[in-house]
């Protein structure tokens, strides 16, 4: 364990050895990071968990107290356990060349020197079921009874299955932006995001109205093969229309705007589109596990793609959200390595993760933010599974977007807080 210091804040680095299958506990062996950290003073607070969104991303790392907005109201009154989930940051990480823990795949010392079967069964290991069991051994480990738990859109998909699994261990959890849906229904909510791209693309044209004939003129370029990215990737019109995920967050219209404003045969606008696109090498668990996490007791089979409707696929200018799609993993050169894998993980039946009986007996204080138009997590669904849980207070509000905790400084977790602890009325 490593103490260090930033101006105001106490930070402690942990590293935890836990079961890369924890049905297994005496196979291979994988490391969980997490990260401590605590005001001046505050060292000997209770423990708060931030589970990140994602899949597939680290947890933010603080520059400052409020370089992450939502921290300095967190702190006042817990230490925050910053954990990086399994496959990312500096718990063992996921991608072709890094060294796989030992034993986890036979003869293989790496994912690139597996197949393509061995690379989809050790990415089975990587879902919501095993974040919470790695948190569960770092309660143990940290010695706690209990803990309270934040989840940031797929961080509360995993909030949730820590109720459904494991909810003695839990104080009090908020969730926001990430109330999944319970059951099989993950061809239902695709669907239902479909549609509400379809809003969100028209809201957006009808207040930009030249950007949809810029827009339409990338697509035809994307279609001809035309279009690509700085080091040559090409874009295709599936990929350009994931720009749309830009959407479903505040000021992502703004950026829509400014990127479609520039010329398109600039440097500047190949390397803003780059930056732009949703899905990537860097962090490849986002894309190649993504549906996966919708899939409560089904396969996935490329939902996204089975559910467009007809009226999308027939006009490039109804955008996209956080929806995958085949095509990204041949036009993507770093995520062409997956695809194999992809193709597999598509058909695999994944086991359920939610417990709806034992969600209706969660007793847990719990409080969620659920974003009236959320472009990624319907509403509907959410209030569905809100209803689930008799401990939950459901805070619906259509002042923020997807990406509220963030955008919304202190004033989301300081809502959430006081709903889940009694000291505002529902």
């Amino acid at each position: 364990m490593t103490t260090w210091t930033l101006p105001g804040l106490q930070l402690r680095d942990l590293t935890l050895s836990v079961p890369l299958d924890h049905a297994d506990p005496a196979g291979a062996q994988i490391e969980v990071f997490a990260r401590v950290i605590a005001e001046e003073g505050g060292e000997d607070r209770p423990y708060l968990v931030y589970l990140q969104g994602g899949p597939g991303s680290e947890a933010p790392r603080p520059l400052s107290p409020g370089s992450t907005p939502w921290l300095p109201r967190a702190l006042r009154e817990h230490r925050v356990v910053m954990l990086d989930q399994r496959g990312t940051g500096r718990s063992t990480p996921v991608g072709p060349d890094t060294a796989l823990p030992e034993g986890a795949i036979p003869g293989a010392a790496t994912l690139r020197e597996a197949t393509a079967a061995q690379q989809a069964e050790y990415l089975t290991h990587f879902r919501a079921d095993a974040i919470v069991a790695d948190a569960e051994a770092l309660r143990e480990h940290l010695g706690v009874p209990t803990w309270s738990l934040l989840g940031q859109s797929f961080g509360g998909f995993t909030a949730l299955r820590y109720l459904s699994a494991a909810a003695g261990s839990v104080e009090k959890a908020l969730f926001t932006g990430g109330l999944p849906t319970v059951g099989p229904d993950m061809d239902a909510v695709y669907a239902t995001t479909w549609q509400g791209m379809i809003g969100r693309s028209e809201r957006y044209w009808s207040r930009f109205p030249g950007d949809r004939d810029r827009f339409r003129r990338l697509a035809d370029a994307a279609d001809a093969g035309r279009l690509s990215l700085p080091d040559g990737q090409r874009v295709g019109v599936e990929r350009l229309r994931r720009l749309g995920h830009l959407l479903g967050a505040s000021q992502g219209a703004e950026r829509l705007h400014y990127l479609l404003d520039l010329d398109p045969a600039s440097p500047a606008f190949a390397h803003d589109l780059a930056a732009a696109l949703p899905f990537g090498g860097r962090n490849p668990l986002y894309a190649v596990i993504h549906e996966s996490c919708w899939a409560d007791g089904t396969a996935t089979r490329w939902a996204a793609d089975r559910m467009m409707p007809n009226e999308v696929r027939d006009d490039p200018t109804l955008l996209g959200g956080e929806h995958i799609h085949r095509d990204l993993f041949t036009e993507d050169p770093e995520l062409a390595f997956w695809a194999e894998a992809a193709e597999m993980l598509a058909e695999h039946d994944w086991p359920q993760l939610y417990d709806a009986d034992a969600l209706r007996r969660c007793t847990v204080p719990a409080a969620a933010a659920v974003y009236y138009d959320d472009a990624y997590v319907p509403r509907e669904y959410s209030m569905a599974t809100a209803a689930l849980l008799p401990g939950l207070r459901p805070w619906v509000t259509s002042e923020y977007e997807h990406n509220g905790l963030r955008a919304g400084g202190e004033a989301v977790f300081d809502h959430l807080l006081d709903l889940a602890t009694g000291r505002r009325a529902a």
